[in-house]
């Protein structure tokens, strides 16, 4: 596919060549027309990156592409990216329509257009009809709306996102969230966009970049990355994987104490580390023939429980769907492992 945006062993450091390195050499592709989130811990250099592309930031070596061409050298104002920064950034001395023709009317093109643009924008993010309306007036999810209106506005080859739904509540959070997702499927826009939400990555990409340490852990689909991290950093990055010492067996299997569990990748024998999700486990009655436990914490969150069980190869986090049943601590109960969600992410 064409890349929308490109990174060719890019760096960033900020201060002198004594400083450190927040990006160290990353090599990044965004096909244009999908959407690729940079997702990572505080520091991991996912926001630096994320301004590189927008020029507000200037690459300390290496080369950035965008559709093609080389923007490495150019400033902000040169390249035809727009931004959707986390507090919105909306004047509030301005209406919404002023909000979003803003970018429009700097550049000199005349009201009546300016106006006709605006309009078209906010009709796309629902805001139809709030011409006169002043930020203040507004929800937190219909400011968002505002942000994005004023960044599609101006016809951008690409968009980036800067942690847009933080300042939401859960519920808008969701729902913000299939909003962008939706625009951005139904325009074929070339977006980056920047959280360190692992939920937010899964349900809005068609490409994760897990950075940590200002390198690139591992890039793929969220599938990919949830069901075949490459390292323990990703498996625990990407959900609430829980790291265990194994046997991988010449039959292909994975010995987890009284536990076989297949592999999906061949692998010679020896000890490995595997990568357990909270869904993976089912639990059975206790004596049935799978890992025994006893139930020593569990807290219910109204669709599925929560259990952590004590078990000989050490503490389980678990997430039923069976709310219906008396949990209570100090139950026996048996676990067993069907293979999805099992992952062997090293070898010892």
């Amino acid at each position: 596919m064409t890349a929308g945006i490109e990174f060719r062993q890019v760096t960033k450091r900020y201060g002198d060549a004594k400083s450190p390195l927040v990006v160290k050499g990353i090599d990044l592709v965004v096909p244009k027309g999908t959407l690729t989130t940079i997702l990572g811990p505080s520091g991991c250099g996912k926001t630096t990156s994320l301004r590189m592309i927008a020029g507000l930031d200037v690459a300390s070596s290496g080369q950035i592409f965008i559709d093609g061409q080389d923007v490495t050298a150019l400033g902000a104002a040169e390249r035809n990216v727009s931004m959707v920064f986390q507090s919105y950034a909306l004047f509030p001395h301005m209406s919404v329509i002023g909000n979003v023709g803003y970018g429009l009317s700097v550049s000199g093109l005349g009201r009546d257009e300016t106006r006709r643009r605006a309009r078209a924008a906010m009709e796309l993010v629902g805001l139809s009809g709030y011409d006169d309306r002043s930020p203040s007036e507004l929800s937190g999810g219909q400011q968002q709306r505002v942000a994005v209106a004023r960044a599609l506005v101006l016809e951008p080859s690409v968009m980036l996102f800067d942690e847009p739904l933080s300042n939401l509540d859960a519920r808008l959070r969701r729902s913000m969230r299939e909003e962008i997702r939706a625009l951005q499927q139904r325009l074929k826009l070339t977006v980056a966009y920047v959280t360190h939400d692992q939920a937010e990555a899964l349900a809005v990409s068609d490409q994760i970049v897990v950075m940590n340490a200002g390198l690139i852990a591992q890039a793929g689909s969220p599938r990919e990355l949830y069901e075949h991290p490459n390292s323990e950093f990703v498996a625990g990055f990407m959900g609430e994987a829980l790291l265990f010492a194994g046997i991988a067996q010449a039959d292909g299997t994975v010995r987890l104490g009284p536990l076989q569990v297949p592999t999906r990748q061949p692998m010679r024998p020896g000890s490995v580390k595997v990568a357990v999700r909270p869904e993976a486990w089912t639990v059975v009655q206790s004596g049935t023939g799978g890992l025994e436990g006893r139930l020593s914490k569990t807290a219910y969150l109204g669709g599925f429980q929560e259990l952590t069980v004590d078990t000989e190869i050490g503490e389980i986090f678990v997430v039923s769907p069976d709310v219906g049943r008396a949990w209570a601590p100090g139950l026996a109960l048996g676990l067993r492992l069907e293979g999805r969600g099992v992952s062997v992410v090293a070898a010892v």
